[in-house]
């Protein structure tokens, strides 16, 4: 079913790439962060899906309700205590929930229980938060999506939403959608109150068939709702049932955008009339109202518009939005046609101010904007985890909450997550820790997927990381001032090969040649036809010099390859070491290769790393860095948040660096326990994030990692550049 957003309020309007306002004095920062899967019974599926949606609470702001589509189910979480949120069961609803709204002792529940598209059919469900058990229902006319209730007027967007799969989704599919309107006394709803408002004929668009997607109710009980797939948008008298006004959602033209699903991120594309098509969409005051562009059927204008309640446009997002989140290294590139797709909006007032949250589904991220009359201010962008779906703001608690409807547990990924949010009188938010700055056209340097790390010998502050080959089709050098805080990307190089971008490249590991250049390694893939390869860059990134490995090595050669590259000594002594990040053939049980090469001779050899061992997946390296009398190694499992355990740095000492020739008996390092980084992933408050890829110590000493976010694909795109100081 395609699902609107949060019951709460939804807004956030983001910025274009420009660094965050720093005159705001008041912050969120995450403070909490609830698995879902801890809220399932001990006798359900514990691999099966499980998702928060839509999300409610209860009137002391100590309850969290939520829908769970997949459980057929409504899910509660104690937050009396917000910093340490507490499973508190579900409910079995007997079909699909699609969205709820809590009133005083009662949560509103609108449920899908259609037999097929053709046969929609769904109920309003009232449970007693009490007790925990069902108090009514009433039947609705049609698959509810969303649902509103405030100054006395309850709302249902009835969607009978289309199936895509049928003529390629094209619009009319019968039957019609429609608006449920009933009055409220207190929480009481009487069934036979429920009036059905016909929205046929309105839109320009398949004005036969309506498909009603999200609702909102102002404080004089008027009713914004949003016909998506028609891009039109209605304003109904929530007490009368009249419609009061429609008006074509309109269309908007998009410049430097990325269009392409081409392994790189290029702001140089454009759209002209791109249809808004709105999800999302909630009241900022009684005659203003913002929507969430996401699109559906035939658009998707990648923003949000705040709208006058007669239409007129009040402010276009345009790309903006995008620009931001590019510049966060939270763009999604391999989902390209609705860009970072915004779906989800939230409103409340927070001490003086009215902010508005923005929830992009794709980039994992949610924008908190200041209401500030023509043009909203930007005051800060959040980390969701994967896809926000729900958003709610409890102002009495000064809490914001999103939930995230994107499932992974069941291949070994992270399970939907609850983040809790605080809002708090700081000097700056904790979120990003590294973002990027423009380049000299005026746009974001495009980033994500940062794997190596290496440090300016002379500069402290100064450093260099790769990006993976998630980004294939621009294989880059990326030069960051960690100075600043956020960490600043300052420029960027392209790795070339005969003056193009080098093609099968796989960059996991940088370090700084003694010419100024850099030696990176590029990780192999048999299955890509892509070898292990140690590479040689000028300064400017054009390859000098591409070095295969041993013929009878590479045989032995699996998917996990050369993880990390660093260098010590200096003229006829220089030795270009290199980690394999897992076992290969020829290596014994939990023994990886730390390879050796000396460009003087163009020698190879090797010594054996001894890793941890593990009961789950495996356990592998991610970064080797050359640091006076040792060498420092990421060692980590691949498991993330609450099974992630093995996260570490670990010394080798340098005596111990004595490489032997290949094809014989290899000398096993032994390795020293320098610093389990397992408090420093989860002091974010987010779940522990896996790859935990670069590492390295500047000029002054200071120590750094980052870790990879896998160019947000199955990704929430979360990056963190932390400092970790001397060691």
């Amino acid at each position: 079913m395609h699902r609107s957003l949060t019951i709460g309020s939804l807004a956030a309007l983001l910025l274009s790439g420009t660094a965050l306002g720093a005159s705001a004095a008041e912050y969120f920062d995450r403070i909490a962060s609830f698995p879902i899967t801890a809220n399932l019974p001990a006798d359900a599926d514990q691999k099966g899906e499980t998702v928060a949606e839509i999300i409610s609470a209860s009137e002391d702001g100590k309850l969290l309700v939520y829908t769970d589509s997949p459980r057929n189910a409504l899910g509660f979480i104690d937050i009396a205590d917000a910093a340490q949120p507490k499973p508190s069961g579900m409910l079995a609803l007997g079909g699909e929930p699609t969205s709820v709204k809590v009133l005083g002792g009662k949560a509103l529940v609108a449920v899908n229980t259609s037999e097929s598209y053709a046969k929609p059919s769904g109920k309003l469900v009232l449970v007693d938060l009490a007790t925990r058990k069902i108090a009514g229902e009433c039947a609705l006319p049609g698959q509810p999506d969303s649902i509103a209730a405030h100054a006395g007027v309850l709302a249902i967007a009835i969607e009978n939403e289309r199936d895509e799969d049928l003529n390629d989704g094209a619009l009319p599919q019968m039957p019609a959608g429609s608006l449920v309107v009933a009055p409220l006394k207190g929480e009481a709803v009487d069934c036979a109150s429920l009036k059905t408002v016909d929205l046929t004929g309105l839109a320009a668009t398949a004005g036969e068939d309506p498909e009603p997607e999200f609702v909102d109710v102002s404080s004089e009980g008027k009713i914004v709702v949003t016909l998506q797939e028609n891009n039109h948008i209605a304003v109904v008298d929530g007490r009368t049932g009249k419609v009061e006004a429609h008006f074509s959602a309109g269309q908007t033209d998009l410049k430097n955008i990325d269009t392409k699903k081409d392994g790189r991120i290029a702001l140089t594309d454009s759209q002209s009339g791109v249809l808004r098509e709105p999800d999302a969409v909630h009241w900022i005051d009684a005659n203003r109202f913002v929507t969430a562009n996401e699109g559906d059927w035939k658009g998707g204008a990648r923003g949000f518009t705040i709208f006058n309640k007669d239409g007129s446009v009040a402010y276009e997002s345009g790309a903006s939005l995008e620009h931001e989140i590019v510049a966060l290294g939270h763009y999604p590139d391999k989902r390209n046609k609705k860009g970072a797709e915004i779906e989800g909006i939230e409103v409340a007032r927070f001490g003086n101010d009215n902010l508005i949250f923005i929830a992009s589904e794709r980039a994992s991220v949610v924008g908190v904007y200041r209401d500030a009359g023509a043009e909203p201010q930007l005051v800060q962008v959040l980390p969701t985890g994967g896809g926000p779906e729900g958003l709610l703001a409890i102002p009495s608690r000064n809490l914001f909450v999103a939930t995230s409807e994107e499932d992974l547990h069941g291949d070994g990924g992270a399970a939907p997550h609850v983040m809790i949010y605080q809002r708090t009188d700081r000097a700056a938010p904790a979120y990003p820790t590294i973002r990027s700055q423009k380049n000299a056209e005026g746009l974001p340097i495009a980033w994500g997927a940062l794997s190596g790390l290496a440090a300016d010998k002379a500069q402290a502050g100064r450093l260099h990381a790769v990006t993976d080959s998630f980004y294939s089709g621009a294989p880059r050098i990326l030069t960051i001032d960690a100075t600043q805080k956020p960490a600043r990307i300052t420029g960027e190089a392209l790795v070339t090969r005969n003056g193009a971008a080098a093609e099968k490249l796989d960059l996991e590991g940088i370090a700084v040649a003694s010419d100024g250049g850099f030696w990176l390694a590029s990780e192999g893939n048999p299955a890509k036809e892509m070898k292990n390869l140690l590479v040689k860059v000028d300064a400017k990134g054009a390859i000098q010099e591409e070095i295969s490995l041993p013929a009878d090595l590479e045989k032995g050669a699996k998917n996990f390859g050369l993880e990390g590259v660093t260098v010590t000594g200096s003229g006829a002594d220089e030795i270009v070491w290199l980690a394999v990040q897992r076992e290969w053939a020829d290596d014994g049980k939990s023994v990886v290769k730390l390879l050796a090469y000396k460009p003087a001779d163009k020698s190879w050899g090797a010594v054996h790393y001894p890793l941890d061992s593990t009961e789950v997946s495996w356990i592998g390296l991610s970064e080797i860095t050359a640091a006076g009398d040792r060498v420092i190694i990421i060692e980590r499992d691949n498991q993330i948040a609450e099974k992630a355990k093995v996260k570490k740095l670990y010394a080798v000492s340098m005596s111990d660096m004595k490489p032997a020739g290949l094809g014989g008996e290899l000398p096993l390092v032994k390795k020293t326990e320098l610093r389990d980084l397992m408090p420093d992933l989860k002091a974010p408050k987010g779940y522990a994030l896996d790859k935990v890829e670069g590492f390295t110590i500047d000029a002054a000493g200071d120590a750094y990692i980052v870790t990879d976010n896998d160019g947000v694909d199955d990704s929430s795109g979360e990056t963190q550049f932390l400092k970790l100081g001397k060691l």
